[in-house]
């Protein structure tokens, strides 16, 4: 029976020209290369010019997206920004990243899930492909986490970086079947009663500033192995697939340890997940597209190939895709 995919038609990806050694953190902090690299695999980051935000990074990854999908922006029905560092409390970044591309028509908005946040929105995008209210979506993880690192923390300081990635799906008709180019599922979830194992210490509503990432990493690491490997295999069940189907895995890259026991979880060998994490850190929303986009660029990717992206950050909020390339 035929059914409407919401079908990957261009990637790209956008970093800022500083990039931070583990190196540069031992000049002004009790910490070496060494123990970074050992407790996250984490080599160097990238972060933000000073005025720089995360629209302008948005939008360059955007405009990298649609050059590779060789499509215009005045085609585009939506635009859905996952970020949890918003240039300005309003508008959304994606609002922003609309103007910048000179998009008058369609909708924009911003998805905040954390680390998780490009799921989310492939997810919400996927929804409104399937639901005929777009038929294409630009969809967008782009954060500036250097703006809310407490610098005195040298276990979480160390561990994130800046970026966006970005992604263009189109609607497509498919045969309903789990070969099927496109997204074949998604899973999402979230349980607020371990809101305080990952959180911002500031907002509007609270204390009328930015604040601080504040984390539990033991515990947080606790959750990540097990509700990554589970979300991604109830992502795969409902696509009518199960692991030994998977050609790539492309996981958020928040620490080398999680993605290795991840993958050792889901039966599958490192040489088929997508690894970038010591290149950027952790860009929360951004990493999944950011890894695509790199991995694009490296010649990974093969036409049918499926792939399976999972994440978990602050709420705790996780989930997973199942595309088909």
């Amino acid at each position: 029976m035929s059914m409407i995919r919401s079908v990957l038609r261009g990637m790209g990806h956008a970093l800022p020209e500083r990039v931070v050694e583990n190196a540069e953190f031992e000049t002004w902090m009790e910490t070496t290369d060494a123990w970074i690299k050992s407790r996250s695999g984490i080599e160097r980051r990238h972060f933000a010019a000073e005025g720089q935000t995360t629209s302008d990074l948005a939008t360059d990854a955007a405009r990298a997206a649609l050059a590779d999908a060789g499509m215009e922006a005045e085609t585009l029905d939506a635009i859905v920004v996952a970020t949890s560092t918003p240039d300005t409390t309003f508008p959304s970044v994606a609002t922003m990243v609309q103007g910048n591309l000179g998009m008058k028509s369609g909708f924009a908005f911003d998805v905040q899930a954390v680390c998780a946040g490009f799921v989310f929105a492939m997810s919400n995008a996927d929804a409104l492909i399937k639901s005929g209210q777009a038929k294409r979506v630009l969809v967008i993880g782009a954060e500036t986490f250097s703006r809310i690192m407490n610098w005195e923390d040298r276990t979480t300081c160390v561990l994130f970086g800046d970026g966006a990635g970005a992604v263009v799906l189109e609607a497509a008709e498919g045969d309903g079947t789990p070969q099927d180019a496109g997204i074949l599922a998604t899973d999402l979830n979230s349980d607020g009663t371990y809101r305080d194992l990952l959180y911002v210490d500031g907002g509007v509503s609270k204390t009328q500033t930015t604040g601080v990432l504040v984390m539990q990493g033991k515990e947080v690491f606790r959750h990540a192995v097990e509700k990554l490997a589970k979300t991604a295999e109830t992502a795969l069940e409902k696509a009518g697939l199960s692991e030994a189907n998977i050609d790539w895995v492309v996981p958020h890259q928040a620490n080398l340890r999680i993605i290795k026991a991840t993958a050792t979880k889901m039966n599958i060998p490192m040489d088929r997940v997508v690894v970038t994490v010591q290149d950027h850190g952790n860009t929360s929303a951004a990493s999944i597209p950011l890894a695509l986009s790199v991995a694009k660029s490296q010649g990974k990717f093969v036409p049918g190939q499926l792939l399976v992206m999972e994440a978990i950050g602050g709420g705790l909020a996780w989930g997973a895709v199942v595309l088909r390339l």
